[in-house]
């Protein structure tokens, strides 16, 4: 499998993310059964530099909750204000509520 189909299944997912709820960088990577988190989160950092607008790598963080990519947007606040912008609240750099916006991909196996 080439890198780019990778990244293309990675944002593939994260587009699925519904509005006002995060996944984490295991879950995709668990889901799609290739590479690591540490692969999803190169994946969703390169849609950022390349500017790839519609995957809401904003909707992906780490399995704790924490904002870990926020380094990764244009500016550092810039990953919490999306995510509070579509009504999750983050405090102190961690998705509040976490347990319950937490969507996994298997939900679209669900539908």
């Amino acid at each position: 499998m080439s890198e780019q189909s990778y990244y293309d299944l990675v944002y593939y997912i994260t587009q699925k993310i519904p509005l006002g709820r995060v996944s984490t960088y295991g879950d995709i990577a668990d889901y799609l059964s290739l590479g690591s988190a540490r692969m999803v989160g190169w994946a969703l950092t390169q849609s950022n530099r390349a500017g790839v607008g519609d995957v809401p790598a904003h909707r992906v963080v780490n399995s704790k909750g924490e904002l870990s990519g926020r380094h990764n947007f244009a500016t550092p606040t810039l990953m919490q204000e999306r995510l509070e912008a579509e009504g999750v609240l983050v405090k102190n750099d961690k998705v509040q509520n976490f347990k319950e916006l937490r969507w996994h991909p298997e939900e679209l196996d669900e539908s």
